[in-house]
């Protein structure tokens, strides 16, 4: 930067500056800036020409008035004119007021962006630099038209300073950000990407955080990085500190550089080439040998340069999990770390290991830390590192050391402190469910948990219990037994009286022969506790009290005077008068049998997902092992038990279905095969998606004259989703199923407009994952194939798709679903260049405007990867085209002329109008194209009728071209005004 000479001093400005600080009060310090701003306002008005110095001397004043929180409505012209002078300081205050005080919309931009290209083509260094932080300052969208096609061509020339490279290289990176769209490297890339081998440190760091962003949006284009990123990290770490002395810091080589790199490595999967993975390796390997080593400084800054690289490192061999001597490595590196006297290593070093604890290969190291992490979470005073510490005994528990953590984290949870407590139960809750092996032993940790933090234990937690002490017979004897006990503590949880109602309620029988636990006894024991509890547990109790009527006969006279009791059947709460009012009626009028058929056991629940599971998932806590990890079983075979998530206490008030049989498969112990598609070899990866012979399994039966041959509406099993009225007791809220699906992609929409008129193509393709569709439609019957494709060479694992529904067809809360749908499972491990195929059979119930939405997920290189689409299924896919003659067609036109029966728009053609593109369009739709009908040779005319379960729904169309302005008249009738709103939307995206 140009030395500043003396007579830059600004005297008048430091004088300014020195009275607004002798400002006595806020009344004064605005007399002083209002007597300034006259001033400069004459000065800037008159006749008499400002030469440089004062223009500058008075922008300054007011960019300062303006820094003290005053608005400045001029000097905007003054400061531009600045910007064309030669000297540094006067262009700098020029420059600088602008970035602070100049919006994207002013009318001066175009002025600015002219003085800017002439500083950028001036070859001036310093000038260049000036020009190029501005941009990047302002940053704004009309920056980015201007400059995008510029700065690059500027960064990668061979006669650009290093010190511009370093500006425009960021510059570039400050535009990538807020207008993507606008910054287009094409030609560049290659270029841009072999700055990581400029000879200048601070060109490579400036270029990294770059290419670093650029790869995270379009991975493929800039894949080449990896080699050199490896090249440049090799170089750095076998270096002596000596060898960069410029940019080493504390005996620390390039450690921003580093970490930079290590960072770049973490977007692309493990090399290809082995010699540049066998390097990468080395690298790795060397960073933790240099770990061992003694530090050369004992600054504080000197361990922190190094271990952040140490950190990163660890973090991108998690994210290959493939190198097991390195992930142990670094495992047992982090194990050290546990007690380090730095709270923040330690935090960190938790934080890594509960990553590392799901991998394979380092899960047995992890576990060998246990000791020293359980006096972690006792002895820490940090909060934020005993949540971390309880977070990696979650993560590496297994059925062997189960019972001991289960224990610890309990006997901590009676002195956790309170923001952690509700994810703490979470934890020791799905923990005792998945690696139970004694059911006892599960029951009495949900009831110990229920007694230390009952506050905390959320309904999903004691509808679980429940859930699988109905599904298990061996356990509901002793669990009848232990909460029979547990009520008779003086102070008992309200969550206590819930599972001891609903579990006396069904199985008290089963106690009731010992005289200590004599149905009387059981029934004052639940009542003594009524008084004490909110109405929804009084509800419960009541129900309870209706099960016992039946359970034992010689109770009926005393429950029947408990519910004839004015406290009862006048209750103030309309829910409690209404159960006491008919559970006492239920018990007078109704026979024995009918009493026994109302209030049988409860059946089994269905094998559904865990609640507790996707309320964890909910809470998406930091460190959390992936959940994935604990829905697979990676480990010890784990299963999660038991099923669905209906409330106990609507299921236990409500007619019993009939039972399943013995041998039914209620806990999810045998688990169906997914239905998956041979995999191609890796040569023909994707060769044709809707090839007849490209895909294994059901598609073999495909033929093109008979693809619904077979089609029958879907039937009601496990692995139906949307199936079941939301009012029913036992299904799952509809939110439930999709809390942590990622929103749809942006351009979700219109992939699906792509489809509208055709039934077969890609949905979707990105660098990873090509998805193909294939479907057919009969009436209100659909069949459709989805290929999915793995276009890498290395596997997808957990991988897992869901149909989910959003806004309107999840509101049906006493209507019929829309749409039914019946899908299977796909395979969770899809090899690299392999494909698998999903089968879904779909019903129309009634018409619908929103389409499903599909959710993928599946572990590529470690990352997870969250994609939701919208599924092509659009009302015009149930279509039955009707052939109808003029006079036909008109007579019903007129007889829809309702104006909620017809939906019109008027819109410019987004595509060419050629003839046969329009008729090939309109017959895709779906509908009859009738000819010779409309007055007009040149309009188009169809009709059909839209097949769904519950009414046909006829429906007219009108399309009206203009060939000479480019636009179009679409029109459409039919006898329900949501379908031809719904119609007409989807067609005007068409033409």
């Amino acid at each position: 930067m140009p030395a500043v000479s003396k007579g830059d001093g600004m005297r008048g400005l430091a004088v300014f500056i020195s009275d607004i600080r002798n400002c006595k009060s806020k009344e004064a310090e605005i007399k002083r800036i209002n007597k300034e701003l006259a001033n400069i306002r004459s000065k800037f008005k008159g006749d008499k020409a400002l030469d440089g110095y004062s223009k500058k001397k008075y922008v300054c004043k007011l960019l300062f008035i303006f820094l003290l929180g005053h608005d400045i409505d001029f000097g905007h012209m003054e400061a531009v004119n600045l910007l064309s002078s030669n000297k540094y300081t006067e262009k700098q205050i020029g420059y600088l007021f602008i970035s602070v005080l100049v919006n994207s919309n002013s009318e001066l931009i175009r002025l600015i962006n002219n003085a800017i290209k002439n500083d950028l083509s001036s070859r001036n260094p310093t000038f260049m630099c000036l020009a190029l932080h501005c941009i990047a300052n302002v940053g704004s969208r009309e920056m980015a038209e201007a400059f995008a096609g510029e700065i690059p061509r500027i960064l990668v020339a061979g006669d650009t300073m290093d010190s511009v490279k370093q500006s425009a290289a960021l510059c570039l990176l400050r535009l990538y950000k807020a207008s993507p769209d606008l910054v287009l490297m094409g030609e560049w890339t290659s270029r841009v990407v072999h700055l990581l081998n400029d000879q200048h440190m601070g060109v490579v760091t400036a270029a990294i955080s770059l290419i670093t962003c650029l790869s995270q949006k379009n991975p493929d284009e800039f894949k080449t990085c990896v080699s050199l990123a490896v090249s440049r990290l090799s170089r750095i770490v076998s270096s002596a500190s000596t060898d960069l002395q410029d940019y080493t810091y504390y005996f620390v080589p390039a450690p921003w550089l580093s970490c930079k790199l290590l960072r770049l490595l973490q977007c692309y999967p493990p090399p290809e080439d082995g010699a540049v993975k066998g390097r990468l390796v080395e690298c790795l390997e060397t960073i933790l040998n240099k770990a061992q080593e003694p530090p050369k400084s004992k600054k504080v800054q000197h361990s922190n340069a190094k271990n952040a690289i140490l950190f990163e490192a660890i973090s991108l061999i998690i994210h290959y999990d493939s190198e097991p001597n390195l992930l142990v490595r670094a495992c047992n590196q982090l194990g050290q770390f546990l007690q380090h006297r730095e709270t923040n290593l330690r935090y960190l070093a938790l934080e890594s290991m509960c990553t590392l604890a799901s991998s394979e290969f380092s899960h047995e190291a992890v576990k060998t830390h246990i000791e020293t992490v359980i006096n972690a979470l006792k002895t820490e005073r940090d909060v934020s590192v005993r949540q971390r510490a309880a977070d990696l005994l979650y993560a590496m528990c297994d059925r062997s050391n189960a019972k001991q953590i289960v224990a610890e984290m309990l006997s901590y949870l009676e002195t956790a402190d309170y923001s952690i407590r509700e994810e703490m139960v979470l934890k020791v809750a799905i923990l005792a469910e998945k690696y139970a092996v004694d059911y006892s032993w599960y029951v009495d940790t949900i009831l110990n948990l229920i007694r230390i933090a009952g506050d905390y234990v959320s309904e999903e937690v004691w509808y679980r219990v429940i859930q699988i002490v109905i599904n298990r017979d061996d356990v509901q004897g002793y669990a009848a037994k232990t909460v029979f006990e547990a009520l008779q503590a003086p102070a008992c949880h309200e969550n206590m009286v819930k599972v001891g109602g609903y579990i006396l309620g069904e199985f008290g029988n089963l106690i009731a022969g010992d005289p200590r636990s004599s149905p009387l006894v059981q029934f004052n024991l639940l009542h003594s506790k009524f008084h004490l509890c909110s109405v929804p547990t009084r509800a419960l109790l009541l129900s309870a009290y209706i099960k016992f009527i039946n359970l034992f006969p010689e109770t009926k006279a005393t429950i029947q005077e408990v519910l004839r009791s004015d406290s009862q059947i006048r209750n103030s709460d309309v829910e409690l008068q209404q159960r006491a009012v008919e559970y006492l009626k239920l018990s007078s009028i109704a026979s024995t049998d009918v009493l026994a058929t109302v209030l049988e056991e409860m059946p089994p629940f269905p094998e559904r997902e865990s609640s507790i599971l996707a309320k964890l998932k909910k809470k998406k806590g930091p460190g959390v092992v992936p959940v994935s990890e604990l829905e697979d079983g990676k480990r010890e075979g784990g299963e999660l038990n038991g099923g669905g998530d209906r409330g106990p206490d609507s299921a236990m008030s409500a007619s019993n279905a009939s039972t399943p049989s013995p041998s039914a498969d209620l806990l999810g112990l045998r688990s169906a095969a997914p239905v998956s598609a041979a995999a191609p070899s890796a040569g023909s990866l994707l060769v044709d998606v809707f090839s007849e012979s490209g895909a294994g399994g059901p598609a073999a039966a495909v033929n093109d004259d008979g693809f619904l041959r077979d089609l029958e509406p879907p039937t009601e099993t496990s692995d139906t989703l949307l199936v079941e009225a939301p009012g029913d007791s036992d299904s799952v809220p509809p939110s439930a199923a999709s809390e942590d699906l990622a929103p749809p992609l942006p351009e979700a929409d219109e992939l699906l407009n792509k489809f509208v008129c055709k039934n077969n193509g890609v949905l979707f393709e990105n660098q990873l994952l090509q998805i193909g569709i294939k479907s057919e439609y009969r009436q209100n019957l659909g069949r459709m194939y989805l290929f999915y494709g793995n276009k890498t060479s290395v596997q997808f694992a957990s991988f897992s798709t869901t149909v989910s529904y959003p806004g309107e067809l999840q509101s049906h809360i006493l209507t019929p679903l829309p749409l039914n749908v019946q899908t299977k499972p796909v395979e969770p491990l899809v090899e690299g260049g392999a494909q698998v195929q999903q089968v879904l059979n779909i019903e129309c119930i009634t018409d619908f405007s929103e389409a499903p939405q599909l959710n993928i997920k599946f572990r590529y290189g470690g990352a997870l990867q969250n994609i939701t689409l919208k599924l092509p299924v659009t009302i015009n896919k149930f279509f039955q085209p009707t052939e109808m003659a003029a006079t036909d067609f008109f007579q019903r036109w007129k007889q829809l002329s309702q104006p909620q029966q017809e939906a019109q728009k008027i819109f410019k053609a987004n595509h060419g109008m050629d003839t046969e593109v329009l008729k090939a369009k309109l017959l895709g739709l779906g509908t009859a194209l009738l000819e010779n009908v409309d007055p007009n040779p040149e309009n188009y005319v169809c009709a059909g009728v839209v097949q769904t379960k519950s009414q046909q729904v006829g429906v007219l169309l009108r399309l009206e071209p203009n060939a000479q302005a480019q636009m179009y008249r679409l029109t459409l009738r039919s006898s329900k005004d949501t379908v031809s709103k719904r119609l007409c939307d989807l067609l005007a995206e068409q033409f």
